[in-house]
């Protein structure tokens, strides 16, 4: 059994551990054993948090550009440097695979290093004026302190976007990063204040999350709201919020589709799917999991995404040879068994993987390829957030598109076609916020990042994401 260390919460640059307040361990989802302690934040810890970052806020936002620039490209430089004690640190507590959690180390130093430098970017504008003797100006202010609730199957990369948007506008950060999985997110706010980010400027709250949030959101100091989870939470914080009149930035549930045509590259489609689908356990707000295959290819394209996911090592992300790890926490076994059960119940085909259990200990479950799944099946309608691929074969591209919009998310979306006319349509006609044509990657830190429908409000990444953290300030100077 691993040795049970001590973590808690990080106000104003000192760690908050024990002082009679509530804890909750931490597991690592591949053995189900407690590794951490982690210490919980009292009322007044988070309220005092508010009240610091509101004092950092002032002293990190007249830096100028170039030095919170120099800043955020330290901290990408120390997250390098750090790489593999973070990725060790995301494996052991949500559960992926150690070449995935290198991954989203080294991804969000790249955010990092992108926002140090388009911070340095953030222009205002002159306007004509209509008079000789008044002069029109459009500033940009940094909107005050944020606070942001990152979730937890991306602990580090999810809170790093928050962070670093937040930083590189000039605003002051609270963030709450999931419990399950506090480590990284602790780590990168110790290189944050190690390359000279403020210590009232960067707050890390973990606690009770209703408190938590409840708490910010009516906070005086805080000017916005940052958050990625669940549409219902998403729901909450709106209406907290928006009686507080703050600003918010949301992205929420997703339910991605993926259209493939009969003029597809069969062999690439199928490649890229498998391994989108089952990274991080197909635990991604982004992940495919709505399959819609063209009827001319279908029993083609399901016969070989099934045999390379039926080929797949599932056991703990810690070794090498593992291709997917376990799920985060036990409540996603249930979640998995009640949706597969569900979709066979109601004339579905498990073609490979269990609508079970694998194993215990740990929170293993199989890759699992559902066929000809009915209209009403729950997981048509309901993000899975696991490795669970349904399949619904389509005849045109009208009955895909139709299927793929009839859903209330609008996160991500796919599509497969060497066919320009297709690729038109789909571009013009598939309701999501970000499309991904022959790809899977839709990431990207110069890309915006947003979801329509129920999926988000806001816009969460590149130099719009960037624009959410501002004010914008109208100036008439007359001489």
């Amino acid at each position: 059994m691993s040795k049970v260390k001590s973590i808690g919460p990080l106000i104003g640059g000192e760690s908050l551990v024990g002082g009679g307040r509530q804890t909750r361990p931490v597991l690592n989802p591949a053995t189900g054993e407690a590794i951490a302690e982690l210490t919980l934040a009292s009322q007044d810890d988070v309220r005092d948090a508010a009240d610091r970052a509101a004092k950092g806020f002032l002293e990190w936002s007249v830096k100028t550009p170039l030095v919170r620039s120099n800043v955020l490209r330290g901290v990408a430089l120390a997250m390098r440097r750090d790489a593999a004690e973070m990725a060790q640190m995301l494996t052991r507590e949500q559960g992926k695979t150690l070449k995935e959690a290198q991954g989203e180390v080294l991804g969000s130093a790249d955010l990092f290093d992108w926002l140090a430098e388009e911070g340095k970017r953030l222009y205002g504008r002159v306007v004509p004026s209509r008079s000789p003797d008044v002069q029109q100006l459009v500033l940009l202010e940094p909107v005050g302190p944020v606070a942001a609730f990152s979730p937890w199957n991306y602990p580090l990369a999810l809170a790093a976007r928050k962070v670093a948007h937040a930083l590189a506008a000039g605003c002051s950060v609270v963030i709450k990063p999931a419990e399950e999985a506090p480590s990284a997110v602790l780590h990168l706010a110790r290189l944050c204040l190690e390359s000279g980010v403020p210590a009232d400027a960067i707050h890390v709250l973990f606690g009770v999350p209703a408190m938590v949030s409840e708490t910010l959101v009516e906070s005086a100091h805080i000017q916005k709201i940052s958050f990625t989870g669940s549409v219902s939470v998403g729901r909450h914080l709106a209406s907290l919020a928006g009686r507080a009149l703050k600003k918010v930035t949301f992205e929420l549930g997703g339910h991605s589709p993926v259209i493939v045509m009969e003029d597809a590259d069969l062999d690439l489609a199928v490649a890229l799917s498998v391994a989108s689908k089952f990274r991080n356990a197909g635990q991604i707000c982004i992940a495919p999991t709505r399959f819609f295959v063209h009827d001319a290819i279908y029993d083609a394209f399901v016969g070989k995404f099934s045999e390379i996911a039926s080929a797949l090592r599932v056991e703990d992300g810690m070794l090498d040879t593992a291709q997917m790890g376990p799920l985060a926490h036990e409540r996603r076994l249930h979640a998995m068994e009640e949706l597969a059960q569900d979709a066979v119940g109601r004339g579905a085909r498990l073609v490979t993987g269990m609508a079970e259990r694998t194993r215990a200990p740990g929170f293993f479950w199989k890759p699992t390829v559902l066929t000809d799944v009915p209209k009403d099946a729950r997981i048509l309608q309901e993000e899975p957030f696991g490795p669970i691929a349904p399949f619904v074969r389509i005849a045109s591209l009208d009955q895909a598109l139709q299927q793929a919009n009839d859903v209330q998310f609008g996160l991500a979306g796919y599509a497969f076609t060497r066919s320009l006319r297709n690729a038109r349509r789909i571009q013009d006609g598939l309701k999501v916020g970000a499309l991904g044509m022959n790809t899977f990657n839709v990431t990207a830190p110069e890309m915006p990042f947003l979801g329509v429908k129920d999926s988000g409000l806001g816009v969460a990444q590149g130099k719009e994401g960037l624009l959410d953290h501002m004010n914008i300030k109208a100036v008439y100077r007359a001489d």
